[in-house]
Parts: structure tokens; sequence; C-alpha cells
């Protein structure tokens, strides 16, 4: 079990798989109110980074489910850095059902709404994990300005424009299904940059330290034209943000 192999080359550096920094992910934490022992479900957890630092700096209890064998073991190895592998569990399995045993005070899936086929079935999934009164985060792209033409959404890797929504839009689409919108933080520009710029360097070394790969033709092909793609497309056109909700 695992994610595409081309995920595995070109977020292997990263510690946060979604356009977050590390100060946005403390500011969601803090935003929260998070307390310590609160218990945090986190489906699609990538290399841990979310709980292991509100674990540090918080105090929470964790349960990470990622399909990365290679992000899973990462989430591991931040944990015993950050001294936190008593409180936190990463668990290298396909978060799509994942239901936890004991209910959670915060269920969260940051990014990985495919889990559920989207956003409402996720939700769905994430409150059978869910304390009565707890809180959902859902993390999920959006249009910041909608693209003109169905090519515009293609190159940012919609399948077509309806795939997202604008802001304003997504907010009430939460509302739509009985949830109130209690907080939500959002990506900037700096925190779409690290993501994917960063993903550019690791390419590069990657086909320098595996020449004879199988492989290489994909990802030359991508290093080659993912600069531009991002500048003419994503950066232009999407946001991102997390969104916390709570039942009605």
């Amino acid at each position: 079990m695992d994610i595409p192999r081309i995920f595995n080359i070109t977020e292997s550096a990263h510690r946060i798989h979604n356009p977050f920094t590390p100060e946005k992910l403390a500011t969601l934490g803090e935003a929260l109110r998070l307390k310590p022992g609160t218990r945090v479900l986190d489906l699609g957890s990538g290399s841990g980074e979310m709980l292991c630092t509100w674990a540090r700096d918080f105090g929470i209890i964790g349960t990470g489910i990622d399909m990365s064998q290679l992000f899973s073991e990462q989430a591991k190895i931040r944990a015993e850095e950050l001294s936190v592998a008593d409180r936190v569990e990463f668990i290298h399995g396909d978060a799509a059902g994942y239901v936890a045993d004991e209910k959670v005070d915060v269920a969260a899936c940051v990014g990985a709404t495919w889990i559920g086929g989207g956003v409402a079935g996720t939700i769905e999934l994430l409150a059978e994990s869910l304390r009565t009164g707890g809180i959902i985060l859902i993390g999920e792209p959006y249009w910041v300005q909608l693209p003109p033409t169905e090519d515009v959404a293609k190159g940012c890797y919609a399948g077509s424009i309806s795939d997202y929504l604008m802001l304003p839009e997504l907010l009430a689409s939460f509302g739509d299904l009985d949830y109130d919108v209690v907080e939500m933080v959002l990506a900037n520009q700096e925190g779409w940059d690290r993501y994917e710029a960063a993903k550019w360097l690791t390419m590069r070394r990657w086909l320098e330290a595996n020449p004879d790969d199988d492989f290489v033709k994909d990802v030359r092909a991508q290093l080659t034209s993912e600069p531009v793609r991002y500048a003419t497309y994503t950066r232009e056109y999407m946001g991102w943000g997390v969104f916390a909700l709570m039942a009605r």
C-alpha cells in the first residue's frame, strides 16, 4: 500500500505536505485553543508535522494514518526528534474508512478529502470518530479567482472548474451540511511557494542520484514543466485553507 511514486519522490524532503508554513500550523493550533490531553485524529497525516509539533507545543495526544510508507516512517522519526513519541502514533494504512476506537476531540483531514470522495464524504467519515461537541478540520483548495477556461483549471491540476469553489461558496457549503465554521486559517503566498518550489530541488537531487532509474524520464519532464506551470496557473488562481467545523 502506497501513494503514487511521483509524490514520494517530489515531496520526500517536505515536512508539511500542503501550502502551510510551520508558522501557519502553529497559528492553527492556537486558533483551536488546544489544551494538554486533547485527542486528535489526522487522516492523511503525511510526515506527521502537525501532530508532532502540536504534541510538543500544546500537549495533544494524536494518531495519524497515511498511505505513504516513506511519510509514515518520517513521521515516526520526527516524533522521536521532538521527544513526543509517547504522545503520538503513526499508522501506515488506508485512511479511507478509518474510524478511531476511542472518540477524539479533533478529527482532521488536512488536504486529502479524496479519502471520503470529497468534502462532504470526508466530513461524514471524520464525524464517526468525533466526540459530541468536537471539532472537524478540513483542509481544502478553493479558487482565488475563477479560471476563465477549463484548460486553465486543468493547468491547476483540477479536473474542471467545478472541482473547487470560491471561498465564500466553500464556506457556505459547510453550512449546507449543517456545520458551523468556527475558525479558519488560510495559506499565504509564501506557503504556496515553499510547498511547490521545494519540490524542484528535490527532483533535481533525485535525478542526479538516480540516473539509471526507470522513472527518470517522468521526473525530468515534471521538473522541466513545473516552475512555469505553477507560476502560470496554481499561483494565480488557487487558494488553500484549513476550516474548523462544529455540528449544529
